[in-house]
């Protein structure tokens, strides 16, 4: 189930985030947010969610050139 703030600003659970991000481990989503490595990330209660477009950014940004 996503949340939506804005049309455009959707927010993701950990589960529909593994797969936006190409992992199909919710354990190596939770390491990386342990370790700071991961996507950024926001805490509503004791839930974790992703915004959709910090995520496109953040895959951007660890992308690497030939």
């Amino acid at each position: 189930m996503s949340l939506k703030i804005f049309d455009d600003d959707e927010l993701l659970t950990e589960h529909e985030t593994c797969p936006e991000v190409g992992i199909k481990s919710l354990r190596t989503l939770r390491r990386w947010r342990v370790l700071g490595e991961g996507p950024p990330y926001c805490r509503i209660g004791r839930k974790v969610y992703y915004r959709r477009g910090a995520l496109q950014r953040w895959l951007l940004a660890i992308e690497k050139s030939a």
